[in-house]
């Protein structure tokens, strides 16, 4: 059984995009099910409701083994682990972190949080991510650190990001929310930099409505995680608090959606895979459409499937046209460096700006059929016609 719920944002897009034939394809959709009901209300008849329980334990070690490392906290959600992580790895005041500019915003604010500064790397043209060419020149005597993301499920190039981070002393995490699932060389994101975190927001591949993931094979990185997690109380020592913490815990009742959407995993990786090649397949026909790629050694996921446009204004008439049939889309995010809280003179990411201008969130996850894309097809190609 397939959730049909949507927020009540979703909600109001929805009733005001409604096709005349009362049809309407949400660009993401989450896929609960049978046994996410029946772990949920195992749970919830246990009384074990909050931030701690069986099913907390088992849903961290299960991911943790998944991704193929020692360790998995639990956290509220994908921005707090970001934050709960660099926190843990004493990113602070005078610290710089590079991000990449093409990716959601919590990425910055989480090390904005910490009292660092945000340094804004451009994108490769194909892959979207950041890479090591456009990471170096950005190094100063402040740098400590370097997140990467797999943007909508894409893995880095991450060897040679690897390679120049440990030049530079410097740590690496990945920012993996949209890459459940994803391999790098046959490794798992997840196990190819320091420490890496994963969102469980109701659009994620795998979700549990809100939710996140610090994983790692440092055993003293994960008990400090542990330690500021739980408001910084002494595991051994009850309402002893050695150091300020914060309340970032994931409930008992969320991970047991969480073990059972895990459970499943592999067949929503699966879908996604299936999908972006019907999609390439068919838009591959319409000239002036080009897709986000995926790079050997590297294997998507494919959570979030994009078209790019020729540009700014076609990309706004096929979004327009798709929303007149009942067909959400998204825009691409953003470039932080753009953005208010983030706009500082010198940035300049020329590959991530036209990428976001021109590029389109397409319908993605198991509510996408074979005749919605061919629909997708034939309304992208007439509106560019």
């Amino acid at each position: 059984m397939s959730s049909g719920s949507t927020s009540p944002l979703n909600k109001d897009y929805r009733d005001n995009h409604m096709s005349d034939s009362g049809q309407f394809i949400p660009v993401a959709d989450a896929n609960l099910g049978e046994r996410e009901r029946r772990y949920l209300l195992e749970a919830f008849d246990s009384g074990r409701i909050s931030g701690s329980g069986p099913f907390v334990d088992r849903f961290e070690t299960a991911f943790a083994n998944f991704i193929g490392v020692r360790h998995g906290v639990a956290c509220a959600n994908g921005t707090i682990a970001i934050h709960l992580l660099l926190a843990a790895m004493d990113i602070g005041p005078g610290d710089e972190v590079i991000v990449p500019s093409l990716t959601y915003i919590a990425t910055a604010n989480a090390v904005t949080y910490c009292g660092a500064t945000p340094v804004f790397a451009d994108s490769d043209p194909d892959s979207w991510n950041m890479s090591a060419t456009t990471i170096a020149p950005l190094i100063t005597s402040r740098t400590r650190a370097i997140v990467v993301v797999p943007l909508y499920g894409n893995p880095v190039d991450m060897d040679p990001i690897m390679t120049l981070a440990r030049k530079h002393n410097l740590l690496v995490v990945e920012d993996a929310a949209e890459a459940h699932g994803a391999t790098y060389k046959g490794k798992r994101v997840g196990t190819l930099a320091d420490a890496a975190t994963f969102s469980f927001y109701g659009n994620k591949l795998m979700t549990t409505g809100e939710g996140g993931m610090v994983v790692t094979d440092n055993s003293e990185l994960a008990e400090r995680l542990q330690l500021l997690r739980g408001q910084g109380m002494d595991p051994k020592r009850r309402y002893w608090f050695p150091v300020i913490g914060y309340n970032y815990r994931l409930t008992n009742l969320q991970c047991a959606i969480g073990l059972a959407q895990l459970e499943r995993l592999d067949t929503f990786i699966e879908t996604r895979k299936r999908l972006a090649q019907q999609y390439q397949t068919a838009l591959g026909e319409i000239d002036g459409v080009a897709f986000q790629r995926e790079r050997a050694p590297g294997e998507s996921v494919w959570w979030m499937f994009s078209a790019l446009l020729p540009d700014e204004e076609s990309r706004d008439r096929v979004a327009d046209s798709l929303a007149a049939e009942g067909v959400e889309t998204r825009p691409l995010f953003f470039p932080l460096h753009t953005l208010p809280p983030y706009q500082g003179d010198g940035v300049h990411c020329p590959n991530a700006e036209a990428l976001a201008a021109a590029g389109l969130n397409l319908p993605s996850g198991h509510h996408v059929s074979d005749p919605v894309i061919k629909r997708i097809q034939h309304l992208i190609a007439d509106t560019l016609s």
